[in-house]
């Protein structure tokens, strides 16, 4: 993102380990840490693009856009993802009962589900989404780690979202170059 033009910014709360009840306090903290003018764009990978979305929803005037990458977004998460073992070994919580408010409908805010059929963590069909959960879902070729780490699966999602941000910006103007971002 940062080659992009965007300021950007960490979720500063360490090793993710699952929702708790404090989650979403922790990201509107995150988010006032910045110091940004105007709403940002939320950019949440795997479990964090639905923190990103609950986020969205419970201050939506701090949030321009919520971006999911890998995110299970809709669906049974049992049938969608491959890990809810581990998952729920390390949160301590069912996969499908967290702590946190966790609803499939959209936030008030531009949404993009960003996916791939090669993930290999959350299935095509949770992380794409359907038209009632997101604005907009695309495919890129990456696997779920490679969202984060590889150089051909960050670009190619950085492409597209500044693609869905300039067909966005009437929203409130926001693009590359003048644009909070998370």
């Amino acid at each position: 993102m940062a080659e992009a033009g965007f300021r950007v910014h960490p979720w500063r709360h360490g090793v993710n380990r699952g929702a708790h009840s404090g989650t979403l306090d922790d990201c509107k903290r995150a988010v006032d840490l910045c110091g940004c003018d105007g709403p940002m764009v939320v950019v949440g990978w795997s479990l964090g693009g639905l923190f990103a979305r609950e986020l969205a929803r419970e201050h939506p005037d701090c949030v321009r856009a919520v971006i999911t990458l890998g995110s299970p977004v809709w669906g049974d998460r049992r049938k969608f993802t491959n890990v809810w073992k581990l998952y729920e070994w390390v949160a301590g919580h069912p996969v499908d009962d967290p702590p946190i408010a966790d609803s499939e409908d959209k936030p008030p805010v531009p949404t993009l589900a960003i996916w791939s059929s090669k993930d290999g963590i959350v299935g095509a069909p949770s992380a794409r989404g359907t038209e009632q959960t997101r604005d907009q879902a695309v495919e890129v070729a990456s696997t779920h780690m490679g969202f984060a780490v590889s150089k051909h699966g960050t670009r190619a999602a950085v492409r597209e979202i500044v693609h869905f941000l300039e067909t966005h910006k009437a929203d409130n103007g926001v693009r590359p170059g003048n644009s909070p971002s998370a």
